[in-house]
């Protein structure tokens, strides 16, 4: 657990697909009176493609280093909330920039509450490439290889099942005020 306050004012919220992090992400920033940006949307804006097109094209390796590159550009931020990329932790550079750069919030979701909120995301199917053959059994088995990196990357982690984006935006805001002695509340 990290209780140095990192070097710019920067949060980056981590966690699988579903969790929240983009809609979460828009609700603290307003909250801290800072800007946000989603990592998977500045990676598609800069390809000028969606991630599903990239993948297609350049396999996994070559999606994870295009959003290596954008996350360290977007770790050289202040006073921004980022949303990353499910999977932005795979890379071992990318969890020790984080780590050395942001304070890191891993969201987090049961599996039923995952399938659920993907079922309802219609952007997923179109932008996103199924990592493992889809549904369920792609949930939990990216849940079992991704939640260790997502536990020693996080400074600390919110549950998000069950509760309100807001309610997940206030939780976050109050730690960090707390841990960081700094409120930014609107």
């Amino acid at each position: 657990m990290n209780d140095q306050l990192p070097a710019r004012e920067l949060i980056a919220l981590i966690g699988p697909r579903g969790s929240g992090k983009t809609t979460v992400a828009q609700i603290l920033a307003h909250r801290l009176g800072w800007d946000w940006v989603d990592a998977d949307d500045r990676l598609e804006k800069t390809a000028g493609r969606s991630i599903r097109s990239i993948f297609a094209e350049h396999g996994e390796a070559g999606f994870r280093a295009r959003e290596a590159a954008i996350l360290a550009e977007l770790c050289g931020l202040s006073r921004h909330v980022i949303a990353t990329g499910g999977g932005a932790v795979l890379l071992e550079e990318n969890r020790v920039l984080l780590r050395n750069s942001t304070c890191v919030v891993w969201l987090s979701a049961d599996v039923g509450t995952l399938c659920e909120r993907l079922e309802t995301d219609v952007t997923t199917a179109e932008r996103r490439p199924a990592l493992l053959g889809g549904g369920r059994s792609e949930v939990e088995e990216v849940l079992r290889t991704r939640e260790p990196l997502y536990r020693a990357c996080s400074d600390w982690s919110v549950e998000t099942a069950a509760r309100t984006p807001e309610d997940v935006a206030a939780a976050i805001a109050e730690t960090y005020a707390r841990r960081f002695g700094r409120s930014h509340e609107n």
